[in-house]
């Protein structure tokens, strides 16, 4: 018989049709999952400590004096008011961008953040500038950080969704320099938590992940070997309503130009980020960016790249088609192969890595913990709290063992059938 890994809970894993199988209410607790909710519980505490710690001195959103703290909500903001100003293509235009961002902050601002995103995000960005700059930072975290906890919440289908996602080091990431990171990993989780059940809701939020699209680069293949075809449908209309909605909020011309603008620069943008020898890739957290902090080229750290992406891609398809291994695991492994395959990936955007850790919880706690899985989480939210003091691509290492998590169910899921045969096979009669 094959040897499978002790669990922590009575119910072993079982083999399913691809069907989350969700906690039972009213069901007793899961042995194990304690821990967890302290440990979590007092992650939550920290980050709270902290961000009181940063606003008592002055370092979140504005300066004592009322100046705008230079973080990179600058840029959203900036790029906001060039479009309300009726010039939506200068947010793309490196110059004119960046004098944008000096008279937002009220001096020369030490750093360019540069606007990279496709022209239906510059709606948003516009919306935002029309407000004073501290309500819209504000407005920004108020309406994506809860869309983040409801989605985690909603995966993991228990109170302990809450404490997951305030628990998270990559909160601060987010909130100190008012990122996107939650609006991220709310479309990517609510892509899959829907999938199953509201397709063309699931192809909404997939469609509004256009505004990131190296995060959706291999949800069209999953869908297509899947044959989820009503929200493919459902994506590609919701994506062609943003496009044709940007010639409706900034004129036939100035969407036009806008959209011109963004293909001009989305190439000398990626040389900037990616091909440059002083390129920062620490605060990368990518196979990529490894590849140039170990001293490799760019041409090297791009063939690492690209194979790493089309195995991931490969192994998710196969994975995706497989109908003894249940869904939770399909979703984290795909939520964590979308950072594996794009060499553009920050901090912030770790919080994509909160929906696969989302979905495995939520698959322990319908049938028990795995021995030393949950240390293994630990370590997880580890790597995202040594970043700043390592400088290296830690959130990769988090990556990994998240995937090494996933990889370790999924064997126990397809090797759940062989162990029953075998116990059949030995009890019969000859």
């Amino acid at each position: 018989m094959p040897v499978t890994a002790p669990i922590d809970a009575a119910a072993a894993p079982s083999a399913s049709s691809g069907r989350s199988r969700r906690p039972r209410v009213g069901a007793p607790p899961v042995a194990g999952v304690e821990p967890v909710r302290l440990v979590c519980f007092a992650l939550a505490i920290v980050t709270l400590t902290y961000m009181v710690l940063v606003l008592a001195r002055g370092d979140w959103i504005v300066t004592p004096s009322g100046a705008p703290v230079h973080t990179d909500f600058v840029m959203v903001y900036a790029a906001g008011q060039l479009a309300l100003a009726g010039d939506p293509a200068a947010a793309w235009d490196w110059t004119l961008h960046r004098a944008a961002e000096d008279a937002v902050a009220g001096r020369p601002v030490p750093a360019y953040y540069g606007w990279h995103y496709p022209p239906p995000f510059l709606m948003v960005a516009a919306a935002l500038a029309a407000l004073p700059y501290w309500a819209a930072f504000a407005t920004w975290m108020a309406v994506t950080l809860p869309l983040y906890a409801v989605t985690i919440r909603a995966i993991v289908a228990d109170r302990l969704g809450w404490l997951v996602a305030f628990a998270s080091p990559v909160i601060v990431p987010n909130l100190v320099p008012g990122q996107n990171g939650f609006l991220t990993a709310a479309l990517v989780g609510g892509t899959l938590a829907l999938l199953q059940r509201h397709p063309v809701a699931a192809g909404v939020c997939l469609g509004l992940l256009t505004y990131k699209p190296q995060y959706g680069v291999l949800f069209p293949l999953v869908l297509s070997i899947t044959g989820r075809w009503t929200v493919v449908a459902a994506a590609s209309a919701t994506t062609l309503l943003l496009g044709a909605a940007t010639l409706l909020v900034f004129g036939p011309a100035g969407g036009a130009a806008s959209w011109a603008a963004f293909l001009h620069w989305l190439p000398l943008t990626a040389d900037a980020l990616l091909n440059l020898p002083d390129g920062e890739f620490s605060k990368f957290q990518s196979v990529f960016a490894l590849v140039r902090l170990a001293g490799g080229g760019a041409s090297l750290g791009w063939t690492v790249q690209i194979g790493v992406a089309i195995v991931t891609a490969a192994a998710i398809c196969l994975i995706w088609r497989n109908k003894m291994i249940p869904f939770d695991l399909k979703a984290a492994a795909l939520a964590t192969g979308v950072l594996l395959a794009t060499p553009y990936v920050y901090l912030y955007d770790q919080t994509v890595l909160v929906v696969a850790v989302a979905f495995l919880l939520r698959q322990a706690l319908s049938t028990g913990f795995l021995s030393g899985e949950r240390p293994a989480l630990a370590l997880v939210a580890a790597a995202v709290l040594v970043l700043p003091v390592l400088g290296v691509p830690v959130g990769l290492a988090g990556v990994a063992a998240t995937l090494a998590l996933v990889g370790r169910r999924i064997a126990l899921a397809l090797a759940a059938p062989a162990a029953s045969g075998s116990v059949a096979s030995s009890g019969s009669v000859a």
